[in-house]
């Protein structure tokens, strides 16, 4: 099975009362199977625990990248 490319979702310029928003909005839209990169300039600890709340067992969260300056999370949707 060929790997599809993984959407990338950066709101490093995206004011922060609506990051979780659009972040939630894009899963959402995922299919199942599907994932994409989130970038932000912190550590998105507190979107980890909204999922985990709002979507568990739904969703996996990968670190790619931890600090200092920039984090990326691969945000998976559970087939």
């Amino acid at each position: 099975m060929p790997e599809t490319q993984t959407k990338t979702l950066d709101v490093r310029e995206i004011p922060p009362r609506q990051r979780h928003t659009l972040i939630f909005q894009m899963f959402i839209e995922l299919p199942a199977g599907g994932a994409f990169t989130l970038v932000n300039d912190h550590d998105p600890k507190p979107l980890y625990y909204q999922f985990n709340f709002e979507k568990a067992g739904q969703f996996t969260w990968e670190y790619e990248e931890e600090g200092p300056e920039v984090w990326r999370v691969r945000i998976g949707k559970v087939v």
